[in-house]
């Protein structure tokens, strides 16, 4: 089966040239429509580019899959920070107008909802899901004809959020600056990450931060727990998951086969294609938000990054070497910096040069493997 295709405008240009994104879609026919729908974003930062990759490989491989579920797939998410470039270089992590990460436009549903729950309460738990999913839809198109007008990234935030609404798996395809594999996973949800072929799972709490994955979970969620709070048990009707796909500015089109192979692993799993495709075998490991941890450059300089991306840290070990040319002949030219504990590097800044204060690491640490079921 083929994708059908099509397109969607999400702005415009100073000189009136309409901005769209390409959507591709694999519909099941009526009679096998038994799976759960699903949406998959890339490229939402400029310059995080293997997402796209990810989605070529998935797409040539579910062309041979038996579907049972749709699946809305959504590359180049971002056309705007995709040619947000400088020289060699692409700036897109920042709407350039507003200064705002481009991942943290997303609306925040302000719904009082024990007012809601009590007026829909009488409906069965799919026609409960059907209407609050519609309410929330809603509220993003009004957000979109709001009279004082919005900005061009929540515009563009807002129309990818509609398509988001619409499914009940959203996958939301992104890199860092220079690392290794991990996955953005909420707590209720944490059995999911058994399924994709990335190592490093950094456990959120159920709260909105701005990101499209809490966007998309957060309302179910809270819609979930109010049911229960009237003695209902009502599952929470969407997951939804960040994979940081290694690192930025970088395409490989063998690891996108196998980041596709885990999503279609994920996607057997939940019923979405007929066929049986078992998860990578492979040691995965946990971290909550709470223990994710941010190391700063305690002055400025030239960094040689010492510790590997995803390989265990020891306490006391080299994390970088901080070099100082206008401190030469002082006992302050070159420094070994290191953590006082234990952890897994995650991730690491880009540049070589960094004024004091720059963010150089994140790093797991407490981290615990992931049980599997």
């Amino acid at each position: 089966m083929l994708p059908t295709t099509s397109s969607v405008q999400i702005g415009e240009l100073a000189a009136g040239q309409a901005l769209t994104i390409p959507i591709y879609h694999f519909k099941p026919s009526a009679d096998k429509a038994t799976g759960p729908k699903v949406y998959i974003q890339a490229n939402v930062h400029g310059a995080e580019v293997q997402g796209n990759a990810v989605i070529y490989q998935l797409m040539k491989q579910l062309e041979h899959c038996d579907i049972r579920g749709e699946i809305m797939l959504v590359p180049l998410a971002n056309p705007l920070g995709i040619n947000q470039k400088s020289g060699e270089f692409t700036l897109g992590r920042f709407d350039p107008i507003t200064g705002t990460n481009w991942n943290r436009e997303y609306l925040n549903h302000v719904i009082d909802l024990p007012t809601w729950y009590r007026e829909h309460a009488n409906l069965s738990d799919s026609e409960l899901i059907q209407a609050y999913r519609s309410t929330l839809i809603e509220a993003c198109q009004q957000k979109l004809q709001y009279e004082w007008g919005i900005t061009t990234g929540h515009r563009l935030a807002v129309n990818l959020q509609i398509m988001a609404h619409g499914a009940d798996i959203v996958l939301d395809l992104h890199t860092g600056p220079k690392s290794c594999k991990h996955l953005y996973c909420p707590e209720y949800d944490l059995a999911a990450a058994q399924f994709l072929s990335i190592p490093y799972t950094l456990i959120i709490p159920n709260s909105f931060g701005g990101a499209m994955d809490e966007a998309a979970f957060c309302p179910w969620w809270q819609l979930s727990d109010i049911a229960k709070s009237q003695g209902r048990n009502l599952a929470v009707a969407v997951s939804a998951l960040t994979l940081e796909l290694a690192s930025q500015e970088r395409v490989c089109l063998e690891d996108a086969r196998v980041d596709a192979q885990g999503i279609l692993a994920y996607l057997s799993h939940r019923g979405v294609i007929a066929q049986t495709v078992a998860p990578a075998k492979m040691p995965r490991f946990g971290c909550y938000l709470k223990d994710y941890k941010k190391y700063h450059a305690p002055s400025a300089g030239l960094v040689e990054y010492l510790a590997p991306v995803g390989e265990p840290l020891t306490a006391g070990q080299p994390l970088v070497n901080l070099l100082r040319m206008d401190l030469y002949g002082t006992a302050d030219e070159l420094k070994t910096l290191s953590l006082p504990q234990d952890c897994v590097p995650i991730l690491h800044f880009a540049s070589a040069s960094v004024h004091q204060g720059t963010e150089l690491y994140k790093v797991m640490t407490q981290v615990f493997e992931l049980p599997t079921t």
